[in-house]
């Protein structure tokens, strides 16, 4: 789309259509400005109902049927499922999350509600647990590739103790979220306590998650990774054992580690540049304001768009979902019945 049909599309657009408002910014009335803000909004609403149709029902349901379909063969999941049914699970609470922020007072002139600090902080401390526990097992996942790769059969990667871990990733999310949960606590709190007062700092809080959320997975997932490579390179006689993992969990690695990254990285790096800017103390100028505030909301739209495009990844790589999916519809299916294929096969074993 050239400039000119940009311009034409722009005057044509009606005013409803535009979620995202310029009312915000109240400095200088600039013509140039206040075409650069609506383009930019005009694209965050397009961003948002493509998001709202097609992003939020896909991630829903796949989320959903990743758990379902591998709660249903408990017997048969490996170690990448455990990490992959807890990565689907903070989706559903991301999937759950967006709606309610993309339709909050964030979006001005499309807010069907308007919500309190409360509801604001719980949807912080939800979100970023789920960040959290998606990047740590993610991390997980590529440590306990390496151990299975290296020692397959030492159960130092068991299904059991990845359930455990799993439970443990949850508890340490909600601790290193307990931040934002002062900050909310001490906002209702007399000013004068001046402990509340040192606490009043979302930067702090922000720099705390880019650290702990960021930093430290993505140097632990660097180091798997160049365990991993060094031990594909050495052929040893534990290659052909049939212990080992499925190929196509490696390919499923690389996709779900540099898709994370490409995903999250972006919300991260805003995170620091806003953290770094008002610990400065620099007053921006508005257009510089108006583009950080685009390039932030853009960047919670790919956080977002984690929720969705995990689970499609896991469908179209990991060749048993489609087989264990079936068998979940069919049972479904059958109902409390036994189903005619499972009497075959019994009687087939009978005889």
């Amino acid at each position: 789309m050239d400039l000119e049909q940009l311009e034409v599309f722009r005057k044509t657009t009606p005013d409803w259509f535009t979620m995202w408002s310029c009312d915000t910014f109240n400095g200088t009335q600039n013509s140039e400005d206040q075409l650069l803000c609506q383009d930019f909004h005009l694209i965050l609403s397009i961003f948002s109902l493509l998001y709202l149709i097609i992003c939020f029902p896909i991630g829903l349901c796949y989320n959903a049927l990743l758990v379902l379909v591998n709660l249903y063969n408990k017997a048969t999941m490996t170690m990448p499922d455990v990490y992959f049914v807890n990565i689907a699970i903070a989706g559903l609470i991301i999937n759950a999350v967006a709606p309610i922020y993309l339709l909050g007072p964030a979006t001005s002139k499309w807010a069907i509600w308007s919500f309190t600090s409360e509801v604001y902080i719980t949807l912080l401390i939800l979100f970023n647990v789920s960040s959290l526990v998606i990047m740590y097992s993610t991390t997980l996942l590529s440590l306990d590739y390496y151990i299975e790769r290296a020692l397959p059969r030492t159960y130092m990667s068991s299904v059991y103790n990845t359930k455990h871990v799993c439970g443990f990733i949850w508890g340490g999310a909600m601790l290193t979220s307990f931040s934002s949960l002062l900050f909310y606590i001490c906002s209702h709190v007399s000013t004068k306590l001046i402990e509340c007062s040192k606490m009043q700092n979302k930067e702090a809080a922000d720099a705390i998650m880019v650290f702990i959320g960021y930093v430290v997975p993505a140097i632990a997932v660097l180091y798997a990774l160049v365990l991993i490579l060094r031990i594909r390179k050495e052929a040893t006689p534990l290659d052909h054992d049939t212990g080992r993992l499925d190929p196509s969990v490696h390919r499923l690695l690389i996709a779900t580690v540099c898709t994370q990254f490409v995903l999250w990285t972006p919300y991260y790096l805003t995170l620091l540049v806003n953290t770094f800017l008002v610990s400065q103390g620099k007053l921006m100028d508005e257009h510089y304001m108006r583009i950080l505030h685009f390039i932030n909301n853009l960047s919670k739209f790919l956080a977002f768009s984690s929720s969705f495009v995990m689970p499609l990844l896991y469908r179209y790589i990991n060749k048993n979902f489609p087989g264990k999916l079936r068998q979940l519809i069919k049972k479904m299916h059958c109902g409390h019945q036994r189903c005619s294929h499972d009497r075959a096969t019994v009687q087939q074993v009978m005889t």
